[in-house]
């Protein structure tokens, strides 16, 4: 049986089906099962993700020839069910096609569209003829030029200047005083259609095609180019979307919104995409095409009372302006809104998600042209999931499942201080597009803001309206600012998915060059901005900051990943405001307490520094009992922040050095504040000094090499627990050993902290509870785990180090080549910011079982910085650990990925 290249759909059947989207990509998926469930769609077809994957192996002719009878007969049956003729010769209404591209997965405006294909110069006053319409015939055509030569033909704007077919329409609409482009005349078209095939001539080289057949074959092969393009391959890495995927191609028979004021064009929402309010909402054009509303060119009206009511209300406009001006579609097509109103809740219902939908009136009948589960923001992915389980949708676990760990980042971030706010200068209010807070320096271009972001600037692009060649820029800045665009518009939906704040259709800004205009006061380059994506409010300057309040829907969903969790979190703190942060998102303990980070504070760096300048183990003890007090106060205090629950505090890890000055004016200080020679310092900073510093004389080495510090630390955990519990408290101290590669050096450590933990028992008269574990980062560590669980209580993988042993990479230096070993395929992600589960993985497990076959009830956990990303996380489960440990402002999203992983 030979391969199905093409799957048809339209009158009501389909060959495809909603759980083919591997095979038809989301958007033909969607197509065909619209169509089996009574929805008005458009007749086409979708050529398969499988061409795509051949066309990147084969080229385009091979793939034209496999598939070229396939769709020649889908197009026949296209034919058919729309009673139409693709390159008409006046027996029939000309059959006009739209060739969208439609990956598994949504990749808003990343990849390539043409409609209106199939016009030449006979077929456009066929068109006009048959339609009796002129003006929509050579609009369509005018728009057909400018999109394929675009596409296609690779027309586009030299730098730093207007798209010149972009161009050609501004000289019309200057020379005869026109503000939108559906002002032209036919005879105005007519000129605009020869001067869009003169730029193609002059830019292209060539004319522009007139066989429809061409024309059809040129689009579905810039559909499967544009598959890698530049902003698609970054939007795929930004995704974590597979290469090998493909897009498929889905070609449709055209519908027109642009036939005049009883045709329209629109996009919209089955709820808020922003807020996740449970409300039908969107944007619609009259006499438009679906370009115009996504594209943001001309700002569209709300396609329901309330929202257009709501609208108004932001923008300062009356009712009677309102409805006399900018009516909804409820109000000026009730007809057609209520139809559509009916549609959208039917479709909600059928895929039990929000839905984003874009439809096209036309003459008076509504045609829906596609549906997918729409791109939300974090705080919307929480109320829809949260909304729809109460409503009866689905149940808790699959509420649960509808989230995405890593947006849950987008709620734990700063909101602006109301405080602040009140008294922040207001200049300009615009639709509250993707909510959030955003301050930073103005950029006006994609490039200016990875450049500027490069360089630790927080930027905010400022664009007349965004485009798929900004993403980024928009990826690189904190906020985006658009002088147009609704809130269907590109930057709009764009920043939604990116979780980015941003502010379209601003009222009063005028954007040119490297300028940015608002109510006649000019704002350069560099100047900062703050934007409330929330309210819609642009205000002048740096506006301040609060960590926000996690309750309500977050709070539901927070108590649903814990009452569906084996492992549970921990976070990574050094401080006690770190580790009631961390416990306020529901952190069950400390995976690792860094006491190297203590001694850097103040002027304990110079009580650290004399232990180092000792002579003797004599002069370390006695600077060490400097230490002391300093020690014990950090350690009651993260102890009680954390009472009940485990604290793992890891003993001195980094080098010594790491704690001494190498400038000659810092050695001289040094010696100065200690009353010795500064060539003592210098002598001992050159003594200090390591080739390979990470390999060196750190961790547990120095522990063994200076038991007296190790000494120190113990006394300071045990004193503090004591301390503690006295109070009442219920301290669980885990003194954890790092860097350990052999059973000796692990040993050598536990008898030097258990003999001290004996005589600070001694000295209080009383005991605490407290283990002695180890961190496995050497690769050796995990091979002998069954000989070092016979001393160990507990492991905690560092898989920050582990990786880089395991790998041979240098975290510090990896970045000069990961970002190419990633290009090119050489690895599919960082292993220093996703687990790399095939090798570092193999060591965890290797040391899990090893471990667990010699200890049964060992505690096992991982503190590297993967302990909060959510694909390690589910390794993590899967391995069987007892926990994961991250920074802070992570663990509602290692939480929410260590329940998914359980429910999986």
């Amino acid at each position: 049986m030979s391969t199905k290249y093409v799957y048809t759909f339209g009158d009501g059947k389909a060959e495809g089906k909603a759980d083919m989207k591997n095979l038809l990509g989301g958007k033909g998926a969607n197509l065909a099962e619209m169509n089996l469930i009574g929805v008005p769609v458009p007749a086409g077809f979708t050529i398969t993700t499988e061409v795509c994957t051949e066309y990147n192996k084969q080229g385009k002719d091979a793939v034209v020839e496999m598939i070229k009878d396939h769709v020649e007969a889908a197009v026949a049956e296209t034919e058919k069910a729309m009673n139409a003729k693709f390159d008409s010769k006046g027996e029939a209404f000309p059959l006009l096609l739209s060739v969208r591209s439609g990956a598994r997965v949504s990749m808003p405006g990343m990849m390539n569209t043409v409609l209106n294909l199939g016009m030449n110069d006979e077929t456009v006053k066929l068109i006009a003829e048959k339609s009796g319409n002129e003006h929509f015939a050579y609009d369509s055509y005018r728009r057909f030029i400018q999109m394929y030569g675009d596409v296609v033909m690779g027309v586009e704007a030299e730098a730093g200047e207007h798209c010149p077919f972009e161009q050609v329409l501004d000289k019309v609409k200057d020379a005869k005083g026109y503000s939108a482009d559906n002002e032209m005349s036919v005879e105005d078209l007519k000129g605009v259609v020869e001067d869009f095939k003169a730029v193609v001539r002059e830019k292209a080289g060539k004319d522009f095609p007139t066989n429809p057949w061409d024309q059809l074959w040129g689009a579905v092969c810039a559909v499967f180019d544009s598959w890698n393009t530049e902003r698609a391959i970054l939007y795929r890495r930004m995704e974590q979307i597979p290469e090998e995927w493909g897009t498929a191609v889905n070609v449709q028979a055209m519908v027109y919104g642009n036939m005049g004021e009883t045709s329209a064009t629109g996009v919209c929402f089955s709820r808020d995409a922003a807020t996740g309010e449970d409300l039908f909402n969107g944007e619609y054009l009259i006499n438009a095409q679906g370009e115009d509303v996504v594209a943001g060119v001309r700002t569209p009206q709300e396609i329901t009372l309330i929202g257009s009511q709501r609208w108004a209300e932001r923008n300062g406009t009356s009712e009677e302006d309102r409805k006399a001006n900018f009516p909804s579609l409820e109000e000026s097509m009730p007809e057609i809104y209520k139809e559509l109103d009916e549609v959208q809740q039917k479709l909600e219902d059928h895929y039990k998600d929000m839905q984003d939908m874009e439809f096209t009136i036309q003459d008076g009948k509504l045609w829906m042209l596609q549906t997918r589960n729409g791109k939300r923001t974090a705080a919307a992915m929480v109320k829809i999931a949260v909304d729809m389980m109460e409503q009866g949708y689905f149940d808790a676990k699959t509420a649960l499942l509808r989230q995405e760990p890593n947006k849950l980042d987008e709620l734990l971030h700063p909101v602006f201080d109301t405080a602040a706010l009140a008294s922040a200068k207001e200049l300009s209010k615009g639709l509250p597009a993707s909510p959030g807070a955003a301050t930073g320096q103005i950029v006006f271009s994609a490039e200016d803001a990875e450049a500027w972001a490069e360089d630790g600037k927080k930027v905010i692009l400022v664009r007349r309206e965004t485009s798929p060649e900004d993403l980024k820029g928009m990826n690189a800045a904190v906020g985006i600012l658009t002088e147009r665009g609704g809130m269907t518009s590109h930057a709009a939906v764009v920043a939604r998915g990116m979780g980015k704040c941003c502010i379209s259709s601003a009222s009063g800004l005028v954007v040119s060059g490297k300028t940015m205009t608002i109510n006649g006061v000019d704002y350069k380059e560099g100047d900062f901005i703050s934007l409330n994506g929330s309210t819609g409010v642009v205000y002048e300057g740096e506006v301040a900051t609060i960590n926000p309040s996690l309750d309500g829907d977050f709070g539901k969903v927070m108590d649903l990943a814990e009452a569906n969790t084996r492992m549970y979190v921990r976070t990574n703190a050094d401080t006690p405001a770190d580790a009631e942060t961390a416990r306020n998102f529901g952190a069950k303990g400390i995976g690792l307490c860094r006491t190297e980070h203590m001694f850097f504070e103040g002027d304990r760096i110079w009580k650290m520094r004399e232990m180092i300048l000792a002579e003797d183990v004599e002069g370390r003890k006695e600077a060490l009992k400097k230490l002391l007090p300093i020690q014990r106060e950090d350690f009651y205090g993260i102890l009680k922040a954390m009472d009940g629950f485990g604290v793992t505090i890891r003993l001195l890890d980094p080098p010594l050095h790491e704690f001494t000055p190498n400038d000659a004016a810092s050695q001289k200080e040094m010696a100065e504040k200690l009353g010795i020679d500064v060539k003592e310092v210098t002598e001992k900073v050159e003594s200090l000094h390591e080739f390979n510093p990470m390999l060196g004389h750190r961790g547990c080495r120095l522990g063994n090499t200076y038991p007296e510090i190790t000494e120190m630390q113990a006394r300071a955990i045990i004193e503090a627990a004591c301390d503690l519990k006295k109070e009442g408290l219920d301290p669980k101290p885990e003194i954890m050993v790092p860097l350990i590669g052999t059973i000796k050096e692990l040993k050598m450590q536990e008898e030097i902290i258990r003999s001290t933990a004996e005589v600070v028992f001694e000295e209080k008269g009383m005991k605490v509870d407290y283990m002695v574990g180890t961190m496995i980062e050497i690769p050796r560590a995990a091979l002998t785990a069954n000989e070092v669980a016979e001393v160990a209580e507990f492991f905690s993988f560092g898989t920050n180090d582990l990786t880089q042993m395991t790998f041979g990479y240098s975290r510090d230096d990896a970045g000069k080549f990961l970002p190419i070993y990633i290009e090119k395929g050489i690895l599919k992600q960082d292993p220093f910011q996703a687990l790399d589960q095939t090798g570092v993985g193999q060591l965890v497990e290797m040391g899990s079982q090893k471990g667990r076959a010699a200890r049964p009830e060992l505690k096992l956990g991982i503190c590297g910085e993967h302990g909060g990303e959510p694909s390690s996380v589910e390794f993590c489960h899967r391995t069987g650990l007892d926990y994961v440990s991250c920074s802070p402002f992570r663990v509602p999203i290692a939480r929410l990925a260590a329940a998914q992983a359980n429910l999986r």
